[in-house]
């Protein structure tokens, strides 16, 4: 049998500012920021939102390994919520964030979703959808 993957247990972006990062993620996304000490080197930022975390990079101070070519607003991220999307596009709008697209049908990796466009403070696109 061949090896294979199970799930995403995190992924990285590169931001331009940590505080921006973790301010729009918490406040607009409701994830939780942390601070850990990974098993080497200095203590790093990370989002975390039910099973999954996104790592934290700053630009020009990534750490190794990092991507060929990292750099801030290059991330395009789907997220699932069970919030309706109607509420999704109120809270943006109290929170001044534009939506770029939708609600929108797509494909998700288990079936059709409803989805919202919008872009985070480095210009990495978010999609926000619900499973239909």
């Amino acid at each position: 049998m061949s090896p294979s993957v199970a799930s995403l247990d995190h992924l990285v972006l590169t931001v331009a500012d940590i505080a921006a990062s973790v301010d729009f993620y918490e406040t607009v996304l409701g994830m939780r920021a942390e601070r850990f000490q990974p098993a080497e080197g200095p203590p790093r930022w990370a989002l975390k939102f039910g099973n999954q975390k996104i790592n934290l990079h700053e630009a020009g101070a990534e750490f190794r390994p990092h991507a060929a070519h990292p750099g801030p607003g290059t991330g395009d991220l789907c997220f699932l919520t069970e919030t309706p999307v109607a509420a999704w596009q109120a809270h943006l709008a109290a929170h001044g964030v534009a939506i770029e697209e939708g609600p929108v049908r797509r494909t998700g990796a288990t079936g059709p979703i409803l989805s919202l466009y919008l872009r985070d403070p480095d210009g990495t696109l978010i999609e926000v959808s619900n499973a239909l």
